[in-house]
């Protein structure tokens, strides 16, 4: 009777399993092509170097590449984080119906396909002159972004008792303060989280940079791209291993710092 009424569990285990091998079955390929002393991508690899990675950080054309991503990740997080915590506050303390709009404007590129986000991007730009600019780029990553963000800070602020900030504010405080004395504190986790995941969108954003990033402002993503168009080059093995663990260990701080945050 027990083994029963477990087979249906057990079976669904199975299949999250396979699911998750599946999704982890190409950083498995691509860790060991990033090793491997070949000058092509081959798997498995037929013998182990570091050569790879040392061609990534000795060539100035990829460095260039990567601090323009890096760059662009982090002014994207800064000017996305403040942005979606207003934008959550708004939707979640407004019953007006305007806002229901609001909430499916802020969404839509997470609906819209990316490539017809992509294209709609360059049109605009290329009439405003914004192609291939900095701000350019970092103002299209804020826009992708900004769905992650207030996302995780809608979800912290559904969790959060808004009678206290109330309690605030009829002591005299004015909305502005009682937040951030009061609310930001409390949904801090969830600001965190939707800035990390900010980051990780710019720093990973490869369809519309290969749209608008161009000349001295190519990421990295537009220059793997590029060498692997032009090149089979194992080099982009060791950036996208480094990228996976970049993303991975952001993950894992955040997911730690959760679970160190004490309960309210």
């Amino acid at each position: 009777m027990m083994n029963r009424l477990n087979l249906p569990r057990l079976l669904f285990m199975l299949y999250v399993l396979a699911i998750l091998v599946f999704l982890i079955l190409p950083v498995l390929v691509v860790v060991p092509m990033s090793l491997s002393d070949s000058r092509f991508l081959t798997f498995p690899p037929k013998s182990f170097s570091f050569r790879w990675y040392d061609n990534f950080f000795g060539n100035a054309d990829w460095m260039a590449a990567a601090g323009t991503s890096l760059l662009v990740a982090f002014a994207t997080a800064v000017i996305a984080t403040p942005m979606g915590v207003a934008a959550a506050y708004a939707l979640n303390n407004s019953s007006h119906w305007l806002m229901r709009y609001m909430k499916l404007i802020i969404l839509m590129p997470l609906v819209v396909p990316i490539i017809i986000v992509a294209a709609g991007v360059f049109f605009v730009y290329a009439l405003t002159g914004m192609v291939a600019t900095l701000q350019g780029l970092i103002l299209a990553d804020v826009m992708l972004s900004l769905p992650y963000v207030v996302t995780a800070v809608a979800a912290g602020l559904h969790g959060f008792d808004q009678t206290q900030e109330m309690v605030a504010r009829s002591l005299g405080m004015n909305r502005f303060r009682a937040f951030m004395a009061v609310t930001l504190p409390q949904i801090k986790p969830s600001v965190v989280t939707g800035a990390v995941f900010a980051f990780i969108q710019a720093l990973d954003e490869t369809m519309v940079s290969l749209f608008i990033s161009g000349g001295e402002h190519q990421t990295l993503t537009k220059r793997m791209f590029t060498a692997l168009r032009d090149e089979i080059d194992p080099t982009i093995a060791a950036i996208s291993t480094l990228l996976t663990a970049a993303s991975f260990v952001l993950v894992l701080i955040l997911v730690i710092n959760r679970r160190q945050q004490p309960a309210l």
